[in-house]
């Protein structure tokens, strides 16, 4: 999922909306900062009594998420995920407890999806993601042989924090749920420094609300809506909300439908939708907005049916709505 400005008033939308009310009788300071972290742009706005409080607590946040991206960057070669994918082949390695449990996680997701979700789908994104930079279109003999490198089976997890890649070129790719994982600990982070009341806003692909503005009962969140005529959105109160879609088809042409690589096919997944999935937590939100995207509304409906207190909605540009509500309500009607 990308930044672009259709996401930029995101933030200010769920903030101002409110009007007056957001000075409440308590005197509850808001206070907001911006950081481009992970490829994209974090905000932060969060309540508290003393400016001071909450400042020191975004920044704090904010390195917490820094932290996150040191350790899960496959950009940066020093990463922990990077030192993982150089030496795990056949080879037991130890892993900082964060990476673990996102890889933990993703693994769980790729046995709810039947693989539709796979973070070992990195040799696949590097090929396509190499077609995008300039060369040519890969051929069938390159395709096939990264697809015998992707597997989420070839993942051995061994507690507390062993990893080991029973494959000899496996290659790991966070990149659909690292950011969430990042969100909820600079929610932890905001929590343990008594900030309870925030709205933070990953690049408009991954939100959570915390508590609610002053003399409100929670966050309003626009969803995003490819047709402009629907207008969806929710009402969040310590919970996240993730969407996903494919970028649009690039210089390759119609042979090149976007970022998003379908593991069953080796090939960009086309699709008009998009998914915007609201969960209790933002690594589950975004997790399964790339899952449900993979899935389609069909498949992805009876996931949703299967994960508690949650809730999803595929809305394509010519406002094909598809839902399925287990959690918050989605709403409709621009507001």
């Amino acid at each position: 999922m990308r930044f672009d400005n259709r996401w930029a008033a995101v933030l200010l939308v769920s903030l101002f909306s409110f009007g007056p009310s957001l000075q409440s009788s308590d005197r509850q300071i808001l206070v907001y900062k911006k950081k481009y972290i992970m490829g994209t742009v974090f905000e932060i706005a969060a309540y508290s009594r003393s400016s001071e409080q909450a400042s020191f607590a975004i920044e704090k946040a904010f390195h917490e998420i820094v932290r996150i991206d040191d350790l899960m960057s496959n950009y940066k070669p020093e990463s922990a995920l990077s030192h993982l994918n150089q030496s795990a082949h056949f080879h037991a390695e130890s892993v900082p407890p964060d990476l673990y449990c996102v890889i933990q996680q993703a693994v769980q997701f790729s046995k709810l999806s039947d693989g539709k979700f796979d973070i070992t789908v990195a040799p696949l994104v590097n090929l396509w993601k190499a077609a995008l930079l300039g060369d040519s279109i890969p051929s069938a003999a390159q395709q096939q042989q990264a697809e015998a490198c992707v597997g989420y089976q070839k993942i051995a997890l061994t507690p507390p924090d062993q990893i080991t890649f029973q494959s000899a070129c496996l290659q790991l790719d966070l990149g659909a749920i690292g950011k969430g994982y990042a969100v909820d600990r600079a929610v932890a982070t905001l929590y343990s420094l008594g900030i309870y009341n925030a709205f933070i806003n990953a690049g408009g692909s991954t939100i959570f609300a915390m508590g609610s503005p002053p003399g409100q009962t929670s966050w309003l969140v626009h969803l995003r809506d490819p047709s402009h005529k629907v207008g969806p959105y929710v009402m969040l109160s310590n919970e996240s909300v993730s969407t996903s879609e494919q970028s649009a088809a690039s210089l390759l042409g119609r042979d090149s439908a976007g970022h998003i690589i379908d593991p069953a096919t080796g090939r960009p997944l086309r699709t008009e939708f998009a998914v915007s999935v609201i969960a209790r937590t933002a690594t589950l939100s975004d997790g399964l907005s790339t899952t449900l995207l993979l899935l389609g509304p069909m498949q992805g409906k009876s996931l949703v049916n299967r994960t508690p207190d949650t809730s999803a909605i595929w809305l394509s540009p010519k406002a094909q709505i598809e839902t399925a509500i287990y959690g918050p309500q989605i709403l409709f009607g621009k507001l």
